[in-house]
């Protein structure tokens, strides 16, 4: 699997992003209303988020919090590519089965493999995104 597949598996349900993100439900909904990200839906409609939607939602808090409006963030960061309808098929299929060969253990671990390949690469997530999922990890290894 190539990293650009692996990175947009819908893995994670909201309740793991919530803690990833320090974001709640609502603001997570608001930010897929306002067109910001577009996490896959089972066939229940459970959203499921990627790693780069993981990514995506740190992006936007730090720029919240550094006093922009959502008119400023889609403006910096833009929408997310669509995929197209078969993509997301084929996505959420092979998500299916990752997810049950996977505990939420371990897909905590897949995030923590995720975040320590990508430190310090170019194109890797900002450095307060990894400081993000840093903390997260260290809470959750207490």
């Amino acid at each position: 699997m190539d990293d650009a597949t692996r990175r947009n598996l819908a893995l994670f349900p909201i309740g793991i992003v919530q803690r990833l993100t320090d974001l709640t439900a609502r603001q997570i909904r608001y930010y897929e209303q306002h067109g910001l990200i577009h996490p896959l839906r089972t066939e229940g409609n459970q959203r499921l988020f990627s790693f780069n939607d993981v990514e995506r939602l740190l992006e936007i808090k730090s720029l919240i919090d550094k006093g922009l409006n959502i008119a400023g963030i889609k403006a910096v960061i833009g929408k997310p590519h669509d995929l197209s309808d078969e993509d997301s098929e084929a996505l959420l299929e092979k998500a299916k089965e990752v997810r049950s060969e996977l505990s939420e253990g371990e897909l905590h671990e897949f995030l923590l493999q995720e975040l320590a390949s990508r430190a310090g690469q170019p194109g890797g997530p900002a450095s307060t995104i990894q400081g993000e999922l840093s903390r997260f990890f260290h809470d959750r290894k207490k």
